[in-house]
């Protein structure tokens, strides 16, 4: 927007920090508003997708992970990163499915999140899954977590209380409870690969 001009950083130049198995950490030099020069060290990400999975019983899919940097077990929706050229709504569904065993019938998208903008470039996003069936997941080699189910009161309980501190997570409990109440609308697009009602997966 122009009346942003006063707030816009000029990139001049890149340096590469670090290119490892996950992580793409560079140094840009930008050019402030003012005039002088200054330094911007962030991570580069590819993106991802979560999934908040509905289950017919009124109940939201769940997994608890534990996660290095933070020396804890998590509780987060279903959520990975995308690989190079993917489609969000196939990686939401390849994602659904190798981490929980769900397919499902019907999806829409919510929206994206930018989890952390102070530092890296990542965005998030957000898939609505219904009409699930459960098959066998498809976890990759070292990956270990546990799949649940907790009702959405149960989640926003654990968002308050802090259980829950997982940034995506928080903001799909807010996006799920703001859907049921009616406030914010979906447009469900139904899966042309899942079966109709009362049909049986081959």
């Amino acid at each position: 927007m122009a009346d942003d001009l006063h707030l816009i950083e000029t990139p001049l130049s890149r340096t590469e920090l670090l290119r490892g198995n996950f992580l793409h950490v560079v140094r840009d030099t930008v050019r402030l508003p003012g005039g002088a020069e200054a330094t911007r060290e962030y991570v580069l990400h590819p993106g991802a997708v979560m999934v908040i999975g509905l289950l017919d019983d009124g109940q939201v899919v769940l997994e608890r992970q534990f996660r290095h940097p933070m020396q804890a077990v998590m509780i987060e929706f279903p959520a990975g990163k995308l690989d190079e050229g993917e489609d969000s709504l196939a990686c939401a569904q390849r994602e659904l499915f190798e981490e929980t065993g769900y397919s499902a019938r019907e999806w829409a998208f919510a929206g994206r999140l930018a989890p952390t903008v102070a530092y890296s470039d990542e965005t998030i996003d957000i898939w609505f899954a219904r009409g699930l069936t459960l098959g066998e997941r498809q976890l990759d080699d070292g990956e270990f977590l546990d799949v649940f189910t907790a009702t959405p009161a149960q989640l926003r309980a654990w968002c308050f209380s802090g259980e829950v501190i997982d940034c995506k997570t928080l903001v799909g409990s807010m996006w799920l409870q703001n859907v049921q109440a009616g406030e914010w609308t979906l447009d469900w697009k139904r899966d042309a690969a899942a079966p109709l009602a009362g049909q049986s997966l081959p």
